[in-house]
């Protein structure tokens, strides 16, 4: 079963979940960026599938297009951002001891959420 969420970024669904292992594809609309969070119980890997990105890493900016990627420690700081005009479409997986939406510290977030 895919779960799809809406959020004021964008959207995601999970494709695929399993014990220490979570798969999302996420939706970026254009403008928009998710907030600088870290992660206290997973590791993140996110491969970009459409648009370009700019993802922020601690206090690195590495711009990312179709077909490249970044491995994101737990306890990195980071976010991604679309400045394109059209959609930044990328898969996340998750590894770790704990997958749940609620292992997230927010730093700065657009849509006030800290």
């Amino acid at each position: 079963m895919i779960y799809k969420e809406e959020r004021p970024w964008g959207s995601f669904e999970i494709l695929y979940e399993e014990k220490n292992l979570k798969v999302k594809r996420i939706i970026v609309k254009p403008d928009q960026r998710l907030s600088l969070q870290s992660h206290e119980h997973r590791s993140e890997n996110w491969v970009i599938l459409q648009g370009n990105a700019v993802v922020q890493l601690d206090e690195e900016k590495i711009p990312l297009a179709s077909n490249q990627s970044v491995f994101i420690h737990k306890k990195v700081k980071h976010r991604i951002e679309n400045k394109g005009n059209s959609d930044v479409v990328l898969v996340e997986i998750q590894t770790g001891s704990y997958l749940g939406e609620d292992d997230i510290i927010r730093y700065e977030d657009d849509y006030n959420r800290i």
